[in-house]
């Protein structure tokens, strides 16, 4: 009976659904969101991740200011479902190390460039901005980044300063807290994407910025396991721990194929070179017939959503594999106990007296 009573809280993952970002371009049938969504419905996608900043498909101000505007960014879709509005570069904005100054300027609007301060405060007002669009699309997640201040200082030498990793989490989440807070008053969830490069990276940093946040609910999880395939973490026993807070998911291969000359750290070498590198779904070494048996069984409630990065296979190649290779790891959600055939209903006295008791 327990074993049924866990059947009925699994829940059927959506998909497939398609990120759109790594896809756009100003050239037909990537430079409108018409066009590019008659193209992935085509390759048989069901949903599609908006990437907030790019102005080719979406005005996040207008789109925070006007539900109507929402509905016809709805209705140019071709039938197919708004996901996500993802916010990875404005996340990454919200707290930034001097060293990648010049690097992410490019991330932002011409008038903040050059001006640090004045970018933190753009980035954080277009994640609000992403906050009031999503409430308007009827969304309650954005897939974000956190942005570091601790990156450049993660190998421990020079020996770091004591007290130097607590200041750093404490003002991420300083930064981070009026963010969340207005989240929380619009039901939408920060799904930060645990990626090299942020602060929030694996599942030890991502805990110590959710202490440093006072546990805040609004604190959430993408869950990407191509990230963790290049750190050599334990990704499908990372969803049984996280599971409660994994509300969004990026379904993207990798390998990791170290050397004699390279391993987890990769050199300085392009990505055809690293030990770890990203590739098209079903040609990495990730597991996702274990990732989506324990998702499904975690109850996981989103969309299993494509980000497609290689270095060896062409996009196109990518994400027309894509949709076939999610739909076929979408699990149907049993109905029945496979063992009910075997029942023999339920009887108290029967079972004090196979019990032994009277």
């Amino acid at each position: 009976m327990a074993f049924q009573a866990t059947l009925l809280v699994m829940a059927q993952i959506k998909g497939p659904a398609i990120f759109l970002a790594q896809f756009l371009a100003d050239t037909a049938p990537y430079n409108s969101l018409p066009a590019i969504t008659a193209w992935v419905k085509s390759l048989g996608y069901l949903g599609v991740q908006i990437p907030s900043w790019d102005g080719r498909v979406i005005d996040i101000k207008q789109a925070a200011e006007s539900k109507a505007y929402c509905d016809d960014i709805q209705a140019q879709t071709n039938g197919l479902a708004v996901t996500e509005l993802a916010s990875h570069l404005q996340g990454q904005l919200v707290a930034s190390h001097p060293a990648y100054d010049e690097l992410f300027d490019g991330f932002a609007a011409p008038e903040v460039r050059g001006n640090p301060a004045a970018r933190a405060e753009w980035a954080v007002q277009q994640m609000k901005y992403v906050i009031q669009a999503s409430a308007n699309f009827g969304l309650t997640v954005t897939p974000s980044f956190s942005g570091a201040l601790l990156w450049p200082f993660l190998y421990p030498w020079p020996q770091r300063p004591a007290g130097i990793v607590e200041e750093g989490f404490a003002e991420l989440a300083r930064r981070w807290m009026p963010i969340l807070n207005f989240a929380d008053q619009h039901n939408v969830d920060i799904a930060y994407e645990l990626h090299p490069g942020e602060d929030l990276h694996d599942g030890a940093s991502f805990e110590q910025f959710l202490e440093a946040t006072g546990n805040h609910s609004r604190v959430a999880i993408n869950y990407d396991p191509s990230h963790f395939i290049l750190q050599c973490l334990d990704y499908v026993s990372f969803i049984d721990i996280y599971a409660s807070r994994i509300k969004a998911f990026h379904v993207k291969d990798a390998e990791f194929r170290p050397n004699g000359k390279s391993g987890v750290y990769g050199a300085y070498l392009g990505w055809k070179d690293r030990p770890g590198r990203f590739r098209s779904l079903g040609d990495g070494q990730v597991d996702f017939t274990q990732i989506f048996s324990r998702m499904t069984a975690a109850g996981y409630k989103g969309w299993a959503v494509i980000e497609w990065e290689c270095c060896f296979k062409d996009s196109v190649q990518g994400a027309t594999e894509g949709a076939p290779f999610i739909a076929k790891h979408l699990i149907e959600v049993p109905t029945r106990a496979f063992d009910d055939f075997a029942g023999a209903g339920s009887d108290t006295a029967r079972n004090r007296r196979v019990l032994g008791l009277k």
